[in-house]
């Protein structure tokens, strides 16, 4: 049986590079982001993804792209609940409230809501079960400078993870978390472009191809459910992760 995984924030990045790789590899595939024309792109020629357009942040359009994909899927086997944001690069005292509130929501509570739907409707299903694979970030476990709205997000998201693998076992849902340092996209272009403005004379950061961190979540959703990748840490060798903080 085509075994299937809906992943969140599939318009680009790490989400759309992981879209590919499980579409390439014959799996049924739940593309949601808020843009559909990119998901349409990603979609485009490949009869195994399934466009769901919607807001990770919003229940009833998680509720309507989750039952939407179940629906065409026949089953929920994996979520990668990928959606994020950085948010503002600064010290604590220059980030707005607004923009606090803005990261919280994408980044905790739009991650909450997926996990939600994604355990309601595997605890339900026959045969009963799946996995949940969140993407956390190296700044899950050491802070990058000025990330105080990323990073509080991503520390909750760990914290999500150990719950969400403990409450699952009962059910054969397994939960899993993948942190990822410096892979090649959009995002990290950003950051990139951000500390050349700051250091133009400092060293260009270590990235990694992008695929690398789309191999590992391919790794972790095609384990039995009697195995679980709890947490993996992915990251470009050289990036200054160790001792960072």
């Amino acid at each position: 049986m085509t075994k299937t995984i809906l992943i969140t924030g599939a318009s680009s990045g790490i989400g759309r590079a992981t879209a590919d790789l499980f579409l390439e590899k014959g799996w049924t595939v739940g593309l949601m982001a808020r843009r559909v024309e990119k998901l349409e792109e990603v979609a485009a020629d490949r009869p195994n993804a399934i466009v769901l357009p919607g807001d990770v942040t919003s229940v009833e359009d998680v509720d309507s792209a989750f039952d939407d994909f179940t629906a065409k899927a026949g089953r929920f086997d994996a979520i990668f609940n990928n959606a994020g944001m950085f948010g503002p690069q600064t010290t604590i005292d220059e980030v707005s409230p607004e923009d606090w509130r803005q990261v919280v929501e994408v980044n905790l509570t739009g991650m909450f809501l997926c996990a939600r739907a994604a355990f309601a409707r595997m605890r339900r299903q026959e045969p009963q079960g799946g996995r949940i694979i969140n993407n956390g970030s190296i700044s899950a476990q050491t802070p990058r400078p000025g990330s105080v709205c990323y990073t509080a997000t991503k520390h909750a998201v760990t914290g999500l993870t150990k719950t969400i693998s403990l409450d699952g076992r009962a059910f054969d849902i397994a939960c899993g978390q993948i942190d990822i340092g410096n892979a090649r996209t959009e995002l990290v272009d950003e950051l990139i472009e951000r500390a050349r403005a700051a250091d133009p004379d400092g060293p260009e950061p270590a990235t990694m191809d992008v695929r690398h961190a789309a191999e590992a979540v391919l790794h972790m959703a095609e384990l039995p459910l009697s195995a679980n990748v709890q947490f993996m840490t992915v990251m470009a060798t050289k990036m200054p992760f160790i001792g960072r903080g």
